[in-house]
């Protein structure tokens, strides 16, 4: 589906995948991929260490405790964020391998803005060189999977990873397609190639 045209919260945007996992377990919907950008919020998975948030009482946005794996990123503007809603019963009930599609499709996308984004062996993620470019942190309930990845398009979403330790690694730093492409990328540029490259690898409809 094309990026969705307003910014909305990370709340609003978890009932949304709720509802589609819902209707996928019903038999009353197919696999959905959301793609959005939200307004600006932290989001950490359930850990009992939620050390990579720093001083919680210190960030300039809203800290929202989530049920996806992994530990603390940021989303806002001129990031996109993408969520698969996928129905893994038919695709092997693997998450490592439902992980790594992820990693593949967003380092198509970014071949197509002429960026040699890769994998990083320990690591979840797209990288370029030693920078993170893209996060992802995914959750399934009942082999139907949500949450997803975060990508940075515009030097916008940049600044306020300094607040945190960007998905717990120490020292990472950050970066963005438009920084990494050097010309100007909107996100709903980004977004149309991301879509494209789901629907060709997934082989969506």
């Amino acid at each position: 589906m094309p990026l969705i045209s307003r910014k909305i919260s990370y709340d609003e945007g978890l009932a949304m995948q709720q509802a589609a996992v819902d209707a996928l377990l019903a038999g009353q919907g197919g696999e959905v991929l959301l793609l959005l950008e939200h307004e600006p919020v932290y989001t950490i998975g359930r850990l009992r260490d939620q050390s990579s948030l720093q001083d919680a009482s210190a960030l300039p946005h809203v800290a929202v405790e989530t049920n996806r794996g992994g530990k603390a990123t940021y989303h806002g503007p001129g990031q996109l964020v993408g969520y698969p809603i996928f129905d893994l019963r038919n695709r092997g009930q693997d998450l490592h391998a439902h992980l790594r599609m992820i990693e593949e499709v967003l380092i198509r996308s970014c071949r197509d803005f002429g960026i040699a984004a890769e994998q990083r062996e320990g690591f979840t993620g797209v990288w370029v060189g030693g920078k993170k470019l893209a996060s992802i942190g995914v959750g399934v309930r009942k082999w139907i999977s949500m949450h997803g990845f975060a990508i940075n398009v515009t030097r916008e979403c940049l600044a306020a990873f300094a607040f945190i330790t960007p998905c717990g690694i120490d020292g990472v730093e950050m970066t963005c397609v438009a920084d990494e492409a050097r010309r100007d990328v909107t996100v709903e540029d980004f977004a149309a190639v991301v879509e494209r490259n789901f629907q060709t690898f997934m082989n969506l409809s």
